[in-house]
């Protein structure tokens, strides 16, 4: 299937021949996994998309995934992957990382502070405006954005095809890609390790579920927790779901915890 894969070197998008998420697609460099001007980025259309627990989630959410409500958001573009070793090792010139070895395991043991600092310093050497995404921009994206089928995984209704988890994940990250895309291509959106997002952590949708459809929500103005999402490679298969909400103090950091970028046309 093609897919529209932004490589930030130009200013357009380029079509390229996707054929699932293969871990051996951008090693020793290819594919923009460890080249900061060279960064697989999906485009992800915009759109408006019902957030939270909807019905294929079953009776697994939380009380923080309710209400369900309408987000409207603006075109965007995704990592393909999660960011790797090689990446980070290439911007920062360290590796954090307890599980090591390969260059195209996703980058673990980041605090939120940690990636700040990527950010900046990857921003530094490509003229972009990398970013985090918002934590709405992720669950669209994790659906599928205009093009999901409602799955209640990144991309299936059957984790192991999608996901490294408790089950099948040995107990240590795998390489990026190693498992199939989802709708718009984007690889361990489910499992792997769990990605920071920007927003600050609330424990409730009512807010927002008053002003549906909200607007490109950035989440609380303030707080003392920040938002994670997607599973990891110790979670159980609920922690996976496209709607599964944690949080985690923005100094910590653990080998389970990861991120992935974003990036505004």
């Amino acid at each position: 299937m093609k897919k529209s894969i932004y490589h930030a070197t130009g200013l357009t998008a380029a079509v390229i021949l996707c054929i699932g998420c293969d871990g051996d697609n951008g090693v020793s460099g290819g594919g923009g996994k460890y080249d900061p001007k060279s960064i697989d980025m999906v485009f992800v259309e915009k759109g408006t998309f019902t957030m939270g627990c909807t019905p294929e989630q079953g009776t697994e959410c939380g009380e923080d995934e309710i209400p369900e409500h309408n987000v409207t958001l603006s075109d965007f573009y995704i990592g393909k992957y999660e960011v790797t070793q090689g990446l980070w090792k290439t911007v920062m010139e360290e590796n954090p990382s307890k599980f090591t070895g390969n260059d195209n395991l996703p980058v673990e043991n980041v605090s939120w502070s940690d990636v700040q600092a990527f950010i900046t310093a990857l921003n530094a050497k490509t003229g972009k405006i990398y970013r985090l995404l918002t934590e709405a921009e992720w669950e669209y994206a994790a659906r599928g954005g205009n093009g999901g089928k409602g799955y209640k995984y990144s991309g299936s209704n059957t984790i192991g095809n999608v996901a490294w988890y408790d089950q099948n994940g040995g107990d240590k990250t795998h390489p990026a890609g190693t498992k199939a895309p989802n709708e718009l291509g984007i690889c361990d959106m489910s499992g792997n390790v769990w990605e920071w997002v920007s927003d600050w952590y609330s424990d409730s949708y009512y807010r927002l579920s008053l002003l549906s459809p909200v607007p490109n929500p950035t989440g609380p103005a303030s707080g003392t927790q920040r938002v994670i999402r997607g599973g990891a490679y110790d979670g159980l298969a609920r922690y996976g779901r496209v709607s599964h909400r944690r949080y985690v103090s923005p100094a910590f950091s653990y080998p389970n915890l990861g991120l992935r970028l974003a990036l505004s046309p």
